[in-house]
């Protein structure tokens, strides 16, 4: 794949309040390309405030700036593919993993019959992410670990300047999480900027390249070594935090 054309994110004193309360205050963190930066925290920690700001969802001050391999702010606004956390599928929709694949990776008119050249596409992209056998099984009737590697085969397609995972494996097996962690190991070398928020913190240590502790603002942050032996680490994970 191309590379995505960005070195590094930059969140510069990023604030976001609503309701009179401050959900995230001052977090400022840079994360490069080809590089894992996991956001960690209790639950109520302000990551998914922090990566809904960051996806233009939240109003905050502060600023999020993408730069180039020369340090210059990007002129495009970049491509970003995004993963959440869950979603919501009536088990009975008929909607199959194609149709959901054609609707937000292509401009084709979903309730049309795809085009032989547009199917075979998909299905290679999606061969990457073992999913090519899955664009006939409807949505409604995934596993957690297929719908995770679906979603995460949509939000590289086409290849993004970022990658954002929201706690992209909750309720997945350990085989499935197996499987998503190594394609995720796989996505890594493809030059793009991976944001993680994950409670797998056996995971972050040994995968991470940077990791940033966050309680409603940043309380460490520095290589998974220097985040997990901090004080701050401690007492938020006491005993090590659970997997």
């Amino acid at each position: 794949m191309s590379g995505c054309g960005l070195h590094c994110l930059k969140i510069n004193h990023i604030t976001v309040r609503a309701g009179g309360h401050t959900l995230v205050e001052d977090v400022s963190l840079h994360a490069h390309c080809g590089e894992i930066t996991a956001v960690i925290g209790r639950n109520g920690a302000g990551k998914s405030t922090l990566f809904k700001a960051v996806l233009g969802e939240l109003p905050h001050t502060g600023e999020v700036i993408f730069t180039g391999h020369d340090g210059i702010p990007a002129e495009k606004k970049p491509r970003i593919g995004y993963v959440p956390q869950s979603l919501n599928v009536d088990p009975g929709s008929p909607a199959t993993v194609l149709d959901m694949a054609v609707t937000f990776t292509s401009r084709y008119p979903a309730f049309l019959p795809v085009p032989k050249k547009l199917r075979e596409e998909i299905a290679h992209h999606f061969a990457r992410f073992e999913a090519e056998g899955l664009l006939d099984k409807p949505v409604g009737r995934l596993s957690g670990g297929e719908l995770q590697r679906v979603l995460l085969a949509i939000a590289t397609r086409p290849h993004p300047d970022m990658l954002v995972l929201d706690e992209p494996v909750s309720g997945v097996d350990a085989a499935g999480l197996e499987r998503f962690y190594a394609l995720l190991e796989q996505l890594r070398r493809d030059d793009m900027v991976i944001l993680l928020i994950s409670h797998d913190l056996e995971f972050v240590r040994h995968h991470a390249d940077r990791v940033v502790l966050l309680g409603g603002r940043v309380l460490a942050s520095g290589s998974p070594a220097e985040v997990f032996a901090s004080s701050a680490f401690q007492e938020a994970f006491p005993g090590g935090g659970e997997r």
